[in-house]
């Protein structure tokens, strides 16, 4: 595990909203985590109250990246960061956008959920959408623990999972659309299916751009469009 010492300042009070922001973003990462699993389960049990529930946490959410954005601002413009802190004031930006990204994600997928309800159970994509959602949480939480202890090798771990999650995430969708070639009627339900897949692999999408945030506040290396063994190759040339 890499580590990122940040600055401690003689300013007691700068050194405390360093250590706020990486606080919000986690717990808004952590509300984004529930937002999904919640949702995951509204369609898996046809739970509509618990769809909505979702819909509802998309305004917390939404509060929370203009609250922290807010906050970075209000650090850039009274400090005037540098170094390692500038880094972490940036990625903090960044990764605020993916994660309402990802609570948008998740509100689409309530409501397939409620769409679902009124249209009716669909024949096939349950078993696909539980073990994608499966795979995207572990990806989301991977990718904020990464940031949490600047652990870069498992945001590197994220980087190389999501390659993963989109071949699963296309495979699914080669069956479903099999499916209803065979069995016309079933198309409108299981089109909510395949929306509600489409939205999870987004997510973890968003996950791997918080984890390329995570390289990029502890080494400085902008990593966006460069595979997971590059990018080893070039942390090994920092060593």
């Amino acid at each position: 595990m890499d580590s990122l010492h940040l600055d401690q300042h003689i300013s007691q009070q700068y050194n405390a909203d360093l250590e706020k922001l990486r606080t919000a973003l986690l717990e808004m990462g952590g509300l984004v985590e529930d937002q999904l699993a919640d949702a995951t389960r509204a369609i898996e049990t046809a739970d509509g109250e618990l769809a909505e529930k979702v819909l509802k946490t998309e305004k917390k959410v939404d509060k929370f990246e203009i609250d922290i954005d807010k906050e970075c601002t209000t650090i850039l413009a009274r400090r005037q960061p540098a170094a390692s802190d500038l880094r972490l004031v940036l990625m903090v930006t960044k990764a605020i956008r993916d994660l309402e990204r990802m609570g948008d994600e998740a509100a689409k997928i309530a409501k397939m959920a409620l769409a679902l309800n009124d249209d009716g159970e669909s024949p096939r994509g349950y078993v696909e959408l539980r073990h994608l959602a499966a795979q995207v949480g572990k990806l989301v939480n991977v990718a904020l623990d990464a940031f949490a202890r600047f652990d870069v090798y498992a945001a590197i771990k994220v980087v190389r999972d999501d390659k993963d999650i989109d071949i699963e995430y296309r495979s699914s969708l080669r069956e479903l659309i099999t499916y209803m070639m065979e069995d016309p009627r079933s198309i409108k339900r299981v089109m909510n299916i395949m929306w509600a897949l489409r939205s999870l692999e987004r997510i973890g999408d968003h996950a791997r751009n918080i984890a390329e945030h995570v390289i990029y506040l502890v080494h400085g290396m902008d990593v966006r469009h460069i595979s997971p063994s590059e990018i080893e190759k070039q942390l090994e040339k920092q060593r």
